[in-house]
């Protein structure tokens, strides 16, 4: 949870990175951001935004794309984690949800959540412990801990994903796109409980996410990119309240609401991607 005393130590800081894929392709163009320890910070933008490959930058998953970082830094607790890689940082307590709500189809949803501790060397109890947290939050899980994770729901599957990731112990939670397929009282579910172990926990979230509106109301801090850049960031209730957030990506205006194909601009464009 985020606190006088947390706010101003960072676990996670980028430094004007760029990402090229196949050497060619420029993805991410000088994106900063930080993320505080024991908060929520959402990164906000629509498809093909790059929310996900700064994600995948921070977690060391770039690679297995064709990707590299190729300019600035990302720090985790201070150090730089150019040369580490995924398991290297998972055991470093930073863990990627990857968007699309990745499961082992074939294992039962039990055996899924097991998977999350395999890096842990503190004991049987210990794991079981955690596991009777997990279904504490998400007692759906209980009830289907013996169903193979490929017959479940979306929202079954992304509550086994995100359990996955309490499993290993993290520090920091990289979630990708959680509301994605998902009915709006299932997004509201999952989020609210992304906000209690935050709070009850106190593990720092990075989450990517298109829906600003939600991501908003939950999150502590926001970064907004377009085309590969930080366009805007702040505080998530200013920015909530920002008439060019309302207008671009809440679909409102001071003249009431409109489609998001009805405000895409001129003045957005020459006065943030010039």
């Amino acid at each position: 949870m985020l606190d006088a005393e947390t706010q101003t130590e960072t676990v996670l800081e980028v430094n004007n990175i760029e990402v090229i894929y196949n050497h060619v392709i420029l993805v991410l163009k000088g994106v900063s951001l930080k993320v505080p320890k024991g908060g929520i910070t959402a990164l906000l933008g629509g498809n093909g935004a790059g929310k996900t490959t700064t994600l995948k930058a921070i977690s060391g998953l770039l690679a297995s794309e064709r990707g590299e970082v190729t300019k600035g830094s990302i720090l985790h607790n201070g150090e730089n984690t150019a040369e580490k890689d995924p398991a290297d940082l998972v055991k470093r307590g930073v863990v990627q949800v990857m968007e699309g709500r990745h499961c082992f189809e074939h294992l039962t949803v039990e055996e899924n959540l097991l998977t999350g501790a395999y890096t842990r060397s503190d004991g049987k109890g210990a794991v079981a412990a955690d596991l009777e947290m997990v279904y504490n939050y998400f007692p759906r899980l209980r009830e289907r801990r013996k169903s193979q994770a490929g017959y479940t729901s979306g929202g079954e599957q992304q509550m086994t994903a995100i359990g996955r990731a309490l499993m290993s112990r993290p520090e920091t939670i990289l979630l990708d796109e959680p509301s994605m397929g998902l009915a709006p009282q299932l997004v509201e579910q999952i989020f609210g409980i992304v906000k209690s172990v935050n709070e009850n926990e106190g593990v720092t979230f990075l989450l990517a996410e298109q829906n600003t509106n939600v991501a908003l109301r939950f999150a502590h801090y926001g970064y907004i990119l377009e085309s590969g850049r930080v366009v805007m960031d702040g505080p998530a209730a200013e920015l909530r309240e920002n008439p060019d957030v309302k207008e671009f990506y809440l679909g409102m205006s001071d003249e009431g609401r409109k489609s998001f194909r009805d405000v895409r601009s001129y003045r957005r464009r020459k006065r943030w991607l010039s």
